[in-house]
Parts: C-alpha cells; sequence; structure tokens
C-alpha cells in the first residue's frame, strides 16, 4: 500500500508542503535575495515582500490536482537550491 493512496495521508502531506514547504521557499528566497543585493535592508525588504507572493503561489499549488510527490519536490529542490546559492554568496563576499 501506497502512503499516498490514503486520502486522509494524502490532505495531511498536502496540508503540510503548503505550510511548511511553502515557508520553507519564502523564507530561502528572503534569504538569497537578502544576500544577492548588497542594498542593505532594502533588499531584505524585498525579499520578505517577494516571499509573501512565493507563499501564496506555494499553498495553491499545493492543493492543485498534481501529485503530493511532486507538490513536495517543487517546493523542496528549489528551496534547498535558493540556500545553498545564498551559502555560495556569503562565502564568497558578494
Amino acid at each position: 500500500m501506497n502512503f499516498f493512496s490514503i486520502s486522509g495521508m494524502c490532505l495531511l502531506s498536502r496540508v503540510l508542503a503548503a505550510v511548511l514547504g511553502g515557508y520553507l521557499l519564502a523564507s530561502a528566497l528572503g534569504v538569497f535575495i537578502g544576500t544577492a543585493f548588497a542594498a542593505g535592508a532594502d533588499s531584505v525588504l524585498a525579499g520578505v515582500q517577494l516571499g509573501f507572493v512565493i507563499y501564496v503561489g506555494a499553498v495553491i499549488w499545493a492543493f492543485s490536482p498534481v501529485p503530493p510527490r511532486q507538490v513536495w519536490a517543487g517546493l523542496l529542490l528549489p528551496a534547498a537550491a535558493l540556500l545553498a546559492a545564498a551559502a555560495l554568496l556569503q562565502r564568497a563576499g558578494a
């Protein structure tokens, strides 16, 4: 039996993806923009404001008719890439 075949577990997975995955992606974007652009507080504020838009899009997408594994992958992979890029920029002193 597949974990996602039970409808309650599928709904729980989508809710967790919307809340946790969306928050992670929005936060990763804020960190990346704050690191990539050296405008100080303005770049951090722009990253946070754009993060709100990304979070809403992630919540809407989490309940779209795509498989839950694709939802999780679509949220976690870009978040990991943004955080890795932010770490590389920070290490490089950008």
